[in-house]
């Protein structure tokens, strides 16, 4: 990254892009988040709530699993739903890949791509049973960049609009399928060199027949429109970024609709012909969790571990020209609160109930008040120490997923109290952010996905 030090390097090595895997999210106009559909990486809105779903809040490998089936190969990619059919993406290795491993370390980095072939491939689900309704390899191949231990060739999570599906592998390809598998186009990707070889993660955003692509990397960083029905490019903007991995998010405001993407120079915000519209400076030097949207305002985090810079940005809408804050200042006319050191580093953050639950990488949990960022409860810790998934929210609780599949349910509140803890099998491992629909809580790990619904045997 431009302008950091060798120190600043070592110390990025330190820690895994996984949380791009899980934060970066598609997002749709038109929410879907308590219903039949779940189109999206943390629904069709992106915010991860599903108030009204009758979802279980206790569960164990048995208890309430409706069914649970093995995936092959590796994807840290969320699952996204559409009425009785689930979509997931995979890549499964023709050799033995390496051992993926937890938490924040040092290492993990492979500087040369494996040179053996793998299998990109989409599947299709039936909500109710699990059983599988087709899978198709859309490539077949020897990958042509290397990736981080804790990053896949398939971590970037497809978007639906209920007709066609999106599938993006970085560094590989843009794949449209129908719900019956066949390919109806395909749009071959540049390779490009990423930061410390950690690979690519953002997914798609998709709105009125357009699909965003953001691709921060370390060569040529670029903001893309592509027509949804064809794949052909209607236009691309060159972004002054290096290595991002946070995905567009597509803001229908009172205002107008715009694109806003978080960048480690400056999050930025564009029209829907690519034009700039504003751009605020003061993150850091990492970007993972996605920007969405809260009561009108719009929430943008970015928060590395290891930098002095962490900050929350709650954002009105009709912003114009460089918003940023001064050095005093957290609070603008276009900036309604921001916290400059409270963002998590992978997770995105949870608006419920106007509160703003933020889950940090190492175990802890903070609150503030959504629409004015004062402090509820500082930072609680929960038991495991390894968080990469995202947050979500239903009937007044919130839930956490670690890395090792526990799960811990948070009463909604002022205070900060824990209900119980929820665990997988032991050798189970979480990084993608779950789906909800049809009261169905849908876990991905790394061998195996979990249909939770409540009462099943």
């Amino acid at each position: 990254m431009s302008g950091l030090q060798s120190p600043w390097n070592r110390l990025l090595a330190a820690v895994s892009l996984a949380g791009a895997l899980a934060c970066p999210s598609p997002h749709l106009t038109a929410p879907a988040a308590a219903g039949d559909h779940w189109p999206a990486f943390r629904g069709g809105d992106a915010a991860g709530v599903a108030d009204d779903a009758d979802l279980p809040d206790q569960w164990s490998p048995t208890e309430n699993v409706a069914w649970k089936v093995e995936i092959p190969g590796r994807g840290w990619s969320s699952p996204v739903v559409w009425g009785d059919k689930i979509f997931l993406t995979t890549c499964i290795d023709s050799g033995e890949p390496p051992e993926s491993r937890k938490g924040l370390y040092f290492g993990g980095e492979q500087n040369q791509a494996p040179q053996r072939s793998h299998e990109w491939v989409v599947q299709c689900r039936r909500l109710e049973s699990g059983e599988l309704l087709w899978s198709r390899t859309v490539h077949e191949g020897i990958p042509t960049t290397p990736v981080h231990v804790k990053n896949t060739y398939a971590s970037e999570t497809p978007v639906t609009d209920g007709e066609r599906l999106y599938c993006y592998f970085g560094n590989r390809g843009l794949y449209c399928l129908d719900f019956a598998g066949k390919v109806l186009w395909s749009q071959e990707i540049a390779p490009r060199k990423t930061q410390m070889n950690w690979g690519p993660a953002a997914s798609p955003a998709l709105h009125e027949g357009r699909l965003y692509l953001v691709n921060d990397n370390q060569e040529e960083s670029y903001m893309q429109c592509l027509d949804a029905a064809t794949g052909q490019e209607v236009w691309r903007v060159a972004r002054d970024e290096q290595s991002n991995w946070s995905t567009p998010f597509v803001w229908k405001n009172k205002l107008r609709t715009e694109v806003v993407t978080a960048g480690t120079r400056r999050a930025r915000s564009y029209d829907l012909s690519g034009k700039l519209l504003w751009e605020i400076a003061g993150m850091s030097p990492i970007t993972i969790a996605t920007p969405f949207e809260w009561k009108g305002l719009l929430f943008v985090t970015s928060g590395y571990v290891l930098a002095p810079k962490k900050p929350i940005y709650a954002i009105k809408p009709g912003g114009a020209g460089n918003i940023s804050l001064g050095d005093k200042e957290t609070e603008n006319e276009f900036v309604a609160w921001s916290q400059k050191v409270a963002a998590p580093y992978n997770p995105t953050t949870l608006a419920y109930r106007d509160r703003l639950y933020v889950l940090y990488d190492r175990g802890l949990m903070g609150c503030f008040d959504a629409a004015t960022g004062r402090e509820i409860y500082s930072r609680q810790r929960l038991g495991a120490t390894e968080f990469t998934a995202s947050p979500w929210a239903s009937g007044g609780r919130v839930y956490c997923l670690s890395e090792s599949g526990e799960t811990y349910v948070i009463t909604a509140g002022d205070e900060y109290h824990e209900e119980r803890t929820n665990r997988l099998e032991e050798d189970d491992m979480c990084m993608a952010t779950p789906a909800i629909a049809r009261n169905n809580l849908l876990i991905r790990t790394l061998t195996r996905l979990y249909c939770l619904r409540k009462s099943a045997p």
